[in-house]
């Protein structure tokens, strides 16, 4: 037995208890949790509950959030949208090296665990060099990411992109895609690289990511998945539906949309996450979650790209899996994620406390007990609950903010999502070490210090 915790109230996989001690053994896991006992020795906190887990990152794109707000048109005169918006991000990408990925991933890293993130899934497809060409490690900038994570110490799950076309059919891909693009046998040994160097440490997993439909065909991710071995992969997620040219598009090419033509050619369980999965008619709606994969959800980038609405009181209803994201990172917080999720259905349906359950009326709670338990099948790890055997990811709330004070339990946590824009996360640990102490990280000082140094040097 390595760490006791106790917290005069705590969330556990059971429900709310009180005056609760936490044994944590040496490899991070919960040994044993004990109740209703006096406060004896360890850290002690007011407020426990799970860490959250973002599934769905794309980490060099935190060095450019804010930069595409400038209106303006695209060549066929249309306006602006996420292709318009891609292009900028293309652009900014041309100058990314490994050493400046290392800084920008730990900046996010440390953001995340400061708003209460405490595992982050890497979907990571800046693979090669300037010009295309491969590292002499080919699993170079993925590495930086992991090793970010490592710095920090944020949980992380791998998600090497599998990304081969530039559109439906095997198209050809666009000059600024060279640095994505792999065939098989390059992408296999990224992931086989990122399995080594992930041996051995509980706070990491390693999956796959298929970037999208239009970016691979059947047979490129049906001979990595076989050789790879699904017993191998903590997860596989794909980019899907998000924009309705996406489903446009893909109606041309298979006369299919792009979840239907997914779910007639693979099988999909739950070890899938969808991400976006934003334009689903009935069916496909009714096929996800009856599939048991997760809906990846990143409501502030969805908002922001005008990708549109998710089907979420038709999927909820149905005990479809689901978890959140932060993917472009104009926002980094849970709260805002799962606010914004809720409140687009309220816009959409002119109703309030929309997505809730028959087991769950509180609003927030019935949102994180969602996206705690999506976010440990889309990160492939035991995390989102406290429970023995699974990891002690944790975060204390200071109930002693205004926001919170005299707020228990599940109104709590309601208040936490639902009362305003204070950072009220005040302690994390992450497989049973705290990484977040009173609101601050050891090295956030220097990890910004060089962080800024970076966008300097990129934008010479």
């Amino acid at each position: 037995m390595n760490k006791k915790l106790w917290s005069a109230s705590a969330l556990l996989a059971d429900g709310w208890s009180n005056n609760v001690e936490i044994a944590i053994d040496e490899s991070g896991i919960i040994e044993s949790i004990t109740s209703d006992v006096p406060y004896q020795q360890g850290e002690k906190h007011s407020v426990l509950i799970p860490g959250m887990g973002n599934v769905h990152s794309h980490a060099h794109q935190r060095a450019m959030s804010g930069l595409g707000e400038r209106a303006g048109v695209s060549a066929d005169g249309s306006q602006d949208s996420f292709w318009t918006w891609r292009k900028v991000m293309y652009h900014y990408l041309e100058r990314i090296q490994p050493e400046h990925l290392h800084s920008i991933a730990s900046q996010l890293y440390l953001e995340m665990l400061k708003h209460g993130y405490t595992c982050v899934g890497e979907f990571q497809y800046l693979h090669h060099g300037l010009d295309g060409s491969a590292y002499d490690n080919r699993a170079e900038m993925s590495l930086q990411c992991l090793q970010a994570a490592r710095d920090v110490g944020l949980g992380f799950t791998a998600l090497p992109v599998l990304y081969r076309y530039g559109g439906f059919g095997d198209a050809e891909p666009l000059d600024g895609q060279k640095r994505f693009l792999n065939d098989a046998d390059g992408f296999i040994e990224i992931v086989t690289q990122l399995q080594k160097a992930c041996e051995n440490d509980g706070n990491t997993s390693v999956g796959i990511a298929p970037h999208s439909l239009r970016a691979i065909n059947q047979n490129l991710l049906t001979e990595v998945i076989s050789q790879l071995g699904t017993g191998n992969l903590a997860a596989i997620h794909v980019h899907i539906s998000e924009q309705t040219k996406e489903v446009d598009d893909c109606l041309v090419w298979s006369d299919q949309r792009p979840v239907e033509w997914l779910f007639n050619h693979f099988s999909v369980d739950q070890q899938w996450c969808l991400i976006h999965a934003t334009h689903l008619n009935g069916a496909e709606t009714s096929a996800m979650a009856q599939s048991g994969s997760v809906a990846g959800l990143c409501p502030t980038t969805e908002a922001n790209l005008g990708d549109g609405f998710f089907n979420a009181i038709d999927y909820f209803n149905q005990q479809g899996y689901w978890a959140i994201g932060s993917d472009s990172h104009i926002s980094i917080d849970p709260v805002e994620e799962l606010r914004w999720l809720e409140y687009g259905q309220r816009l959409l349906t002119r109703n309030r406390n929309v997505l809730v359950s028959e087991q769950q009326r509180n609003t927030g709670r019935n949102l994180l007990d969602g996206a705690w338990q999506g976010a440990a099948l889309a990160c492939g790890r035991k995390i989102g609950q406290i429970e023995t055997g699974y990891r002690a990811d944790l975060i204390a709330l200071d109930d002693s903010h205004a926001r919170l004070y005299g707020r228990k339990q599940d109104d709590l946590l309601d208040s936490w999502i639902f009362s305003g824009n204070q950072n009220l996360v005040k302690d994390v640990y992450v497989g049973g070490k705290c990484v977040i102490k009173n609101g601050c990280h050891a090295n956030e000082i220097s990890i910004t210090e060089k962080y800024q140094q970076t966008l300097d040097q990129l934008a010479e």
